[in-house]
């Protein structure tokens, strides 16, 4: 593919934060294009756009990520630390790059607009599919087992999508971004109808709110991405009764564990956030009285 040779291959390690760049600006490419081949339903088309403009980067991430592991002569906290960071790192910026594009367009666009574009995902915001309570702004009993059993729904996904295929996760990590971004910028737009703030300002109340928790999920389908991933290509390149094979399988064995903390703790703080932030329960409020007034 021509988008792998662009840059050189530890290019992008090197630069995390341009990641943000390359999110934001193939999500932007993505909605354009689908809007203009598929304008009848082009919400998954574009996720799917943005997602095959990703694939070659990730493609060398991952290639990357394999042979250093092989090197380790360990498993280790500190080797996977090392051998991780940086593949988290741009996985955290190109999500907040795709998030930030649904956000800003969701409330820049007009609502005829927002509601042809990114119909699949506003579908999404009476918690339905693979998004959470956080994002819907359902506040049940049982709360922390709802967020739970779904936020491992995605996690399995992630993983079993990267082992299957080898870089597949980022569909669902693209699609997740798509769907928080959409839905937090449709809340803060037709919240500020009724509190007569500026959108811009309600939406960085909500963020300020969810994005802690937000992250923490995020970082979970990151980790079961990498680990699925990783040990997909090492299939390809190693025999399975190898030693390699087993020091890599390892390796992503623990970034796997290390998903599952991650996803306990971060069901354990969207809990307590949503249990307690009367803030956003009132934008939430806000946002639906909105809807049934316009």
């Amino acid at each position: 593919m021509v988008l792998e040779h662009i840059f050189p291959e530890d290019w992008l390690e090197k630069r995390t934060w341009f990641a943000f760049v390359l999110g934001a600006g193939y999500s932007l490419v993505g909605i354009l294009l689908a809007s203009m081949l598929f304008p009848g339903d082009p919400a998954l088309v574009a996720v799917a756009f943005t997602s095959l403009l990703l694939l070659p980067e990730l493609y060398k991430m991952f290639d990357m990520e394999e042979r250093r592991e092989r090197m380790e002569k360990a498993v280790t906290f500190k080797a996977l630390w090392r051998d991780d960071i940086d593949l988290i790192k741009i996985y955290i910026f190109l999500f907040l790059g795709i998030l930030m594009v649904y956000s800003f367009s969701t409330m820049l666009l007009p609502s005829f607009e927002t509601n042809t574009l990114f119909r699949e995902q506003l579908e999404i915001r009476l918690g339905q599919g693979f998004a959470g309570q956080a994002v819907a702004g359902v506040f049940g009993s049982d709360l922390f087992w709802s967020l739970l059993s779904n936020n491992f729904m995605v996690m399995l996904a992630c993983f079993f999508l990267a082992l299957l295929t080898g870089d597949g996760a980022i569909f669902l990590i693209t699609w997740n971004a798509s769907v928080w971004g959409t839905i937090f910028g449709f809340t803060a737009k037709s919240a500020s109808m009724i509190s007569g703030q500026h959108p811009f300002l309600v939406f960085g109340t909500v963020m300020l709110i969810v994005f802690p928790h937000m992250m923490i999920e995020a970082i979970c389908y990151f980790l079961a991405a990498i680990s699925g991933s990783v040990i997909s290509k090492d299939v390809l390149l190693e025999k399975l009764d190898s030693d390699r094979f087993m020091e890599v399988f390892s390796f992503n064995l623990y970034l796997l564990l290390a998903a599952v903390v991650f996803l306990l703790l971060g069901a354990s703080v969207e809990t307590f956030v949503l249990e307690n932030a009367t803030t956003y329960k009132t934008i939430i409020d806000q946002s639906m009285l909105a809807l049934r007034m316009f």
